[in-house]
């Protein structure tokens, strides 16, 4: 078993790795699109203090950060075997759906459930993703 933390990425925000590796099964943490400095890709806050979010730009952020953590460990997203989606809103599925649709299809990706959420860790997150990769050695 292996534990993978990424300098390069935003820390996890809690005691767990952004991936784990169980034999031939890799297991990535709940993802965001939370970038190393803590800013949020996909998010601004308005001068008024509200949040403007885009689902659409944070779920391609999501899924690029899920492709660096698994290409650090030469791996890629066609190794993606099963994803849970965490949408805080599912007026934002449309959305998420279109990214999603730029990296995965019906013929190549992965199982997939996508739930709704009542919060992120941080305010201005519409979406987290957890995935699981095969990894035969």
């Amino acid at each position: 078993m292996s534990n993978q933390i990424h300098s390069d990425r935003a820390k996890p925000l809690g005691p767990y790795p952004h991936t784990k590796r169980v034999g031939d099964f890799v297991y990535v943490s709940g993802t965001s699109s939370r970038r190393v400095d803590n800013t949020i890709e996909g998010s601004t806050v308005l001068e008024n203090g509200s949040i403007k979010g885009d689902a659409y730009i944070q779920t391609k952020a999501v899924i690029r950060n899920i492709e660096t953590y698994l290409k650090k460990i030469d791996l890629d997203l066609s190794n993606v075997i099963d994803i849970t989606s965490f949408l805080v809103n599912m007026e934002d599925f449309k959305a998420y759906n279109k990214a999603y649709s730029e990296f995965f299809t019906a013929e190549n990706g992965p199982a997939r459930t996508t739930v709704a959420v009542r919060a992120l860790p941080h305010p201005e997150l519409l979406i987290e993703i957890k995935a699981i990769a095969y990894d035969p050695q």
